[in-house]
C-alpha cells in the first residue's frame, strides 16, 4: 500500500493534478493514504483553468504549505512517494537547491534524503539553462523529472484525454497498477 504526497503549484496545468487526484481516489486497494498540498497560486490557477475548486473535492487529507507538523515533513512518516504536479520552475529550483522553506520543499527534501520516489511533473516551455541544470541536479539526487508532455499514440480526442497520457505515466512511475493504453498491445 502506497502513501503518497501530492503537491500542486501555481504552474499552468491544473488538469494534470485534477486527473491524478481522480485516478488515485479510484485506487483504494493500492493507495493507503494521500496527503495534498496546494499553494495559493495553485488555487488561483485552478479556478481560472478549471472554473472551480475542483482540486479540493477529493477524499484526501489537505495540508497548508506552512504546516510542518504534516506526517510527511519527517522521514518517520513513511510516505513512499511524492509528486509535484504541475511543478513550477521556482519550486524545482528550490528543491534542487535544498531550500526547505515550505511544506512542499521540505517534503521533497525528506523524500530525497530517505531515498524514496520524487516525481516532478514540470510544466514550462521552453527551458532555460537554469531549468535544465536544476532538472539535472534533482535527477542526480534521485528524483524523476516527468515533463507534462502528452503523447498521442492513443489518439486522444479531448484535452483531458491528452492530459491523461501524462497522468498515466506518473501513475506508472509511482509503481501502481492500472489499465491504460500501452504501445504495441
Amino acid at each position: 500500500m502506497h502513501k503518497i504526497v501530492i503537491a500542486i503549484t501555481g504552474a499552468s496545468g491544473s488538469v494534470y493534478a485534477q486527473l491524478l487526484l481522480q485516478k488515485l481516489a479510484q485506487m483504494p486497494g493500492q493507495v493507503q493514504e494521500v496527503g495534498v498540498i496546494l499553494t495559493t497560486n495553485a488555487r488561483e490557477v485552478a479556478r481560472y483553468e478549471l472554473g472551480n475548486d475542483a482540486l479540493e473535492r477529493f477524499p484526501f487529507r489537505y495540508f497548508d504549505k506552512t504546516d510542518f507538523t504534516a506526517p510527511f515533513a519527517s522521514g518517520s512518516g513513511q510516505y513512499n512517494s511524492m509528486v509535484v504536479v504541475p511543478c513550477s520552475m521556482g519550486t524545482l529550483g528550490r528543491i534542487a537547491a535544498g531550500v526547505s522553506d515550505d511544506l512542499i520543499t521540505r517534503a521533497a527534501d525528506v523524500v530525497l534524503k530517505e531515498r524514496r520516489r520524487l516525481i516532478l511533473a514540470v510544466r514550462e516551455t521552453p527551458y532555460n539553462l537554469l531549468h535544465i541544470r536544476n532538472m539535472e541536479t534533482v535527477t542526480l539526487a534521485g528524483g524523476i523529472i516527468c515533463p507534462c508532455t502528452p503523447s498521442f499514440y492513443s489518439q486522444p480526442a479531448t484535452i483531458e484525454a491528452a492530459a491523461a497520457t501524462v497522468v498515466d505515466r506518473i501513475v506508472d512511475l509511482l509503481g501502481l497498477t492500472q489499465q491504460t493504453y500501452r504501445w504495441g498491445q
